[in-house]
């Protein structure tokens, strides 16, 4: 290995999986499988094999995957205590995954030794040495996990050393050494890390916790103090407060450290890849995320805008397209007619500042500000705007009425409504229903059903966040509310927004918006498609 290459071992399958909220079926886990696959990263745990029926079948149908780059990882512990490896059913498990490489970790904080695996110092050295020894033997690739090493190192040196020791003479490939309860600090990694480094002779890797919020630097800290492995989940999941963000590190390590991480240039498809895991985890990828996020290329304030607009790294630290990421400017109170400009040439490159319509958008966007709209998070709202002033807008659908019914059965705590609707596309009427759990949503499903008859790629959409803003709280239940709701198709993400005295008419200006922008976008990526 080259000296300054690190390589990437994904937990998102394995540790990721034990985040709150966290549940992949199968196919999930064979489309993150392949992405990352594509993406190069060296390591890909797949889960533990002696856990549960679902991750033994899961080993069982990665054999029918090629993959072209990474390596699949089955995970499990060292042989329990006072028994023969032969006989140890995890053991046999691991090795019926048909894994090539294994992760097996083990204790080496005395405490948890003897006060919660209950055994003797002794006799857990003779674990993880029996067990690396026998999966050597069977011809694997064996990496340790030393759990808790950095808890057990600042409290029994010698036995946290002791364990690193009989797992590097057994011989395993790499020793990793684990912050599992996140309470390390940056200065404690590196110090601890550079102390091992000169001490142990096989590679190093480390597994960071974000309990402090410092997996991040503490695994960029155990790599600066001469660790060659890296493990983490790609959007940090995890358990508790989750795992090193391994989309952040990546970046980080390549383009302010130059170190060698992954191959060729796979750092443009790090934004991409990274909202794809988000929506097969069924979450929402914070805006502030760095390199991947939503706002982390955003700008509002207008003196900020101007600078960029001049020169990029006046406010950015690296150029968004990097990591396949991309530069906003939101469209806001403060924004000024050069804003605006930029947000139509996005669209219409050829429009100039002179152009007549660059003053009649401004005006229309600060008209619908002053009833209550809010543009900086709605770019798909302001994009259908600006196509309707410029004459570049044609609706996909009339709608031709709605009905929403709710009820609620006596002595019942569940509510239920059903929405009815009517809408014409192309001189056809499509008419339909649909139940769900409250008004808007039962609205968004009667929507989508009618339309996807026309609109099959519709499908594909669907709501990720909804919020309710009241905006004139001193007018009660007669007051204005906004709603702002967010949707992705699993390629890209965008959000509309409504405004109104009523709820549901609200809503409704922000689904249309958002099913518009939807169908306007698939459009253009069949053009750009056939051309």
């Amino acid at each position: 290995m080259a000296q300054n290459q690190v390589k990437i071992f994904d937990s998102t399958l394995r540790d990721g999986a034990q985040g709150q909220g966290i549940s992949f079926s199968l196919e999930d886990k064979i489309k993150i499988v392949k992405v990352l696959d594509e993406m190069k990263v060296d390591y890909i745990e797949a889960g533990n094999p002696g856990s549960n029926p679902k991750d033994m079948e899961f080993f069982k149908r990665l054999k029918d995957v090629e993959l072209k780059n990474a390596k699949v990882v089955a995970f499990g512990s060292t042989r329990r205590p006072k028994i023969n490896v032969e006989d140890d059913k995890n053991l046999k498990d691991l090795l019926s995954s048909g894994a090539d490489t294994i992760v097996v970790f083990g204790k080496s904080w005395d405490f948890q030794v003897t006060d919660i695996i209950k055994t003797s110092l002794s006799e857990n050295v003779n674990m993880i040495k029996d067990t690396i020894e026998y999966l050597c033997v069977k011809g694997k690739e064996v990496i340790f996990d030393a759990e808790h090493f950095y808890d057990g190192y600042k409290a029994n040196k010698e036995y946290a050393m002791a364990t690193l020791k009989a797992a590097e003479e057994a011989g395993a490939k790499v020793v990793v050494l684990c912050d599992t309860n996140g309470g390390a600090l940056p200065q404690e990694i590196y110090s601890i890390t550079k102390t091992i480094k000169e001490t142990v002779k096989v590679e190093l890797g480390i597994h960071s916790h974000d309990d402090m919020g410092m997996a991040v630097a503490n695994s960029i800290m155990a790599v600066e103090a001469g660790a060659s492995q890296i493990q983490g989940t790609f959007i940090g999941i995890g358990e508790r407060c989750g795992n090193a963000n391994l989309s952040t590190i990546i970046p980080t390590l390549k383009l302010k450290l130059g170190y060698k991480v992954l191959n060729d240039n796979e750092l443009v498809n790090l934004t991409k890849t990274s909202r794809y895991i988000a929506e097969i985890c069924n979450i929402t990828l914070s805006d502030e995320d760095p390199f991947v996020g939503n706002s982390a290329f955003a700008h509002k304030g207008g003196m900020h805008i101007d600078a960029v607009t001049k020169s990029p790294k006046s406010y950015e630290h690296i150029e968004p397209e990097l990591v396949g990421n991309k530069r906003r400017f939101l469209v806001s109170e403060v924004s000024g007619k050069s804003t605006i400009l930029q947000e139509i040439q996005k669209i219409f490159p050829n429009i100039s500042k002179d152009d007549k319509s660059v003053q009649k958008i401004t005006d229309r966007l600060k008209e619908l500000e002053y009833d209550g709209y809010q543009f900086e998070g709605a770019e798909g709202t302001v994009e259908l705007v600006i196509r309707k002033i410029i004459g570049k807008y044609k609706p996909f659908f009339k709608l031709n009425h709605f009905k929403i019914i709710g009820e609620q059965p006596y002595g019942s705590e569940e509510f239920s409504s059903t929405a009815v609707i009517n809408i014409t596309v192309d001189g056809q009427n499509e008419m339909t229903a649909a139940e769900g759990e409250g008004p808007v949503n039962a609205l968004d499903k009667a929507i989508r059903k009618a339309l996807e008859v026309f609109y099959p790629e519709l499908k594909q959409a669907r709501l990720v966040d909804y919020k309710v803003r009241v905006l004139d709280s001193e007018s009660a239940t007669e007051a204005k509310v906004r709603v702002l709701i967010e949707s992705t198709d699993g390629i890209e993400s965008w959000s509309t927004v409504g405004v109104s005295r009523d709820v549901i008419q609200a809503s409704w200006i922000a689904l249309v918006d958002s099913i518009e922008y939807k169908l306007i976008k698939d459009i253009e990526r069949k053009v750009k498609a056939y051309f």
